[in-house]
């Protein structure tokens, strides 16, 4: 099913969230770390406008002075200006005792400054403007301190933040590091059957997308979530210190952000569903028209597939619109319940300012407080869009990590340390699918040096045999011997690096010349591929080339020939001098100038080895040691060219055939 990988599971999988902290788990020092300079980070941000309520408060709008008479005993505890023989110290430094003594507020106007009486009458006190400054130069010298402090906190904050960020991040780049890792591990294991079944894109997408949206959850989501709570309840915890009453009244709010935000998390959730399913469809058809464009222009299909693209498209805008209605909707709701908290504060908190019963500076925290307190919640949308996303990633990963290895290595594997080459087959059995048997009942032995070749129809099993000998595929029934050891008891790796493949179909890697030939093995020297590249003819066409050896190599190998990519994949063979040879319609795809030059150059390769052709041209093939025939999955003759003529079965008629089609 194409749109299978896009089901979507819960919005939070406690179970998988349990296995992606398995990853954070080697982390956890770092994330302690991040957590702990989240709060002190918190601590800042609230720290901020409650400096700014001090300021205002205490140094901003003056505080009345209790005036006491002069020779006052405990006039050096308590800061305050001696004036006119008495000593004038602001309300605020006494204590309760001291209520009832006569008190000032400094007032300005056009005329001048004024001390004013506040809890008696009497004349006001005119100020010059030097006295007037000596009265305020408590507040000045405190907003000095106070603005210092608030400077500190700010490079303090910012300096914390850069680290936290830098620890977050680099700790998530870490997991997702680990995590593509295990994939691309776990993929490597999987055998042939399993990738047959699943498509490239989808593979590339769990290694890249998939894992980029967890490292997303884990520095977006994870931590950050620590953060949103630590500010809420600290908003909560000073805002009901400063002034319960007009806390409790702000917090009325509070039901209709829970109401909408779970609105928000079902509707949210069905859109994000939709929309995720179409884009598959979308994916798909375009993976699908582009990967086919030749066959679509070659039969002038292009209004008709663009029909069909135009309706998967429009699924698309319409899932994607219902989306956007759904935070078209939350987030302005979100902000009208802030903007109508913020009215129903300044409702009842400027009405207690006018009073006298508030204090300025603690309105503008309440107002600072409550722009805070809605910054988490708008938030919201976003987090739980990683979240969705992270849940329906990781689902998807963990279902290819469990995907056991088809193919196992035997938990004590038998040593090949030099080998001969002797391969037997007995009575294999072997299906792609359960039940469509390929192979029925195969037996037969090839001796070393030998070699052998196998012909027969289009799907008469001949690929499958080779692809079984290096273990690609794991047979159902008999055994497969290499110098009589089953290959089910090697290392797989073991097994492999004995046999060497060239494939019909030449798979060449973004590089150069000299490193496909050598594929990373570093004890192959550059002399040992010109040796190789020599004895196989194919020196001659890579010294042509512009950089010779060092020639960059695009994508597949598309800028050489199909002859020169068979050229290489002998090579490539080669070099690695192995055992056994493998050679699967090796020369189908080689014109016949390049096919003389490797003709000439088998004699040499094949001295010394056990050599397996799957060939359909039956004339590259009559000097074979033995040739076998298959026919739908059995063999069904078996000796020399010569022999197998005189018979005048199955490998006559093949041969009369292909001898018809070229005199023709």
């Amino acid at each position: 099913m194409v749109h299978e990988e896009e089901v979507i599971g819960k919005a939070y999988d406690s179970r998988l969230m349990k296995r992606l902290l398995k990853y954070a788990k080697p982390y956890w020092k770092t994330f302690a770390i991040s957590i702990l300079l989240l709060m002190i980070i918190t601590v800042i941000d609230l720290a901020r406008p409650y400096l700014v309520k001090i300021a205002i408060d205490d140094y901003i709008f003056t505080n009345p002075y209790v005036v006491v008479e002069k020779g006052f005993e405990e006039a050096d505890r308590y800061p305050g200006i001696q004036f006119k023989g008495k000593y004038f110290i602001k309300e605020k430094y006494l204590p309760e005792s001291y209520r009832d003594y006569p008190r000032y507020i400094i007032e300005s106007s056009e005329e001048g400054y004024y001390l004013v009486p506040v809890n008696f009458s009497g004349e006001s006190i005119p100020l010059s403007r030097s006295e007037y400054l000596a009265f305020r130069q408590l507040d000045i010298d405190g907003l000095t301190k106070l603005g210092f402090i608030f400077v500190l906190i700010v490079f303090l904050g910012f300096g914390l933040n850069y680290i936290q960020v830098y620890l977050l991040h680099k700790t998530g780049q870490k997991i997702i590091y680990n995590l593509r890792e295990e994939i691309f591990t776990h993929l490597q294991k999987m055998s042939l059957s399993f990738f047959d079944k699943n498509p490239v894109g989808r593979l590339v997408t769990r290694v890249t997308n998939d894992t980029e949206t967890l490292n997303e959850m884990f520095t977006g989501v994870l931590v950050n979530l620590f953060k949103d709570i630590f500010i809420l309840l600290g908003i909560m915890i000073i805002m009901l210190r400063l002034n319960l009453r007009l806390a409790l009244t702000v917090f009325s709010i509070l039901p209709f952000v829970l109401l909408a935000s779970l609105f928000f998390r079902i509707k949210a959730r069905e859109a994000y569903r939709e929309v995720r399913t179409r884009l598959a469809r979308i994916n798909a058809n375009i993976a699908e028209n582009i990967s086919g464009m030749k066959i679509v222009q070659i039969f002038n299909q292009q209004q008709k597939k663009f029909n069909q693209f135009d309706e998967i498209n429009k699924g698309y805008l319409d899932a994607s619109l219902k989306e956007i209605k759904v935070f078209a909707v939350y987030r302005p709701f979100i902000d009208l319940l802030y903007y109508l908290a913020l009215t129903i504060l300044i409702w009842f908190g400027g009405g207690s300012v006018l009073r006298g019963t508030l204090e300025f500076g603690v309105l503008y925290a309440f107002v600072s407080y409550v722009q805070m307190f809605f910054q988490p919640i708008n938030d919201l949308t976003e987090k739980y869009n990683i979240l969705q996303a992270s849940m329906a990633s990781s689902e998807r990963i963990f279902q290819l990590l469990d995907k056991e290895e088809d193919i196992k290595n035997p938990p004590n594997p038998v040593p090949l340390t030099k080998v001969e080459g002797k391969i037997e087959f007995k009575n294999v059995w072997f299906a792609y699918n359960e039940g469509e048997w390929v192979l029925r009942d195969v037996s037969f032995t090839i001796n070393p040096g030998e070699t052998v070749a196998f012909v027969g129809a289009t799907g008469a099993g001949k690929t499958s045999i080779i692809s079984l000998i290096s273990r690609f595929y794991d047979i159902q029934k008999g055994e497969i011997l290499i110098d009589g050891v089953n290959i089910k008891d090697v290392d797989q790796q073991e097994l492999r690096k004995h046999i060497g493949v060239v494939l019909q179909d030449v798979f060449l890697f973004s590089g150069n010349v000299k490193e496909n030939i050598r594929l990373n093995n570093e004890n192959i020297t550059d002399e040992d591929i010109k040796r190789i590249a020599r004895t196989i003819n194919a020196h001659h066409f890579i010294e042509k080339l512009p950089n010779k050896y060092e020639e960059e190599v695009q994508e597949r190998g598309s800028t050489f020939s199909a002859g020169q990519r068979q050229l290489l994949a002998f090579a490539r063979a080669l070099a690695f001098d192995p055992a056994i040879l493998v050679l699967d319609e090796a020369t189908a795809n080689i014109d016949t100038e390049t096919e003389e030059l490797i003709q000439k150059a088998l004699t040499k390769l094949i001295e010394g080895r056990t050599t397996i052709v799957v060939a359909h041209r039956l004339s590259t093939i009559q000097n074979a040691d033995k040739i076998i025939v298959m026919h739908k999955g059995k063999v069904r003759e078996m000796g020399t060219h010569q022999e197998l003529l005189e018979k005048g079965g199955l490998y006559y008629d093949l041969y009369q055939l292909q001898y018809k089609e070229q005199t023709v």
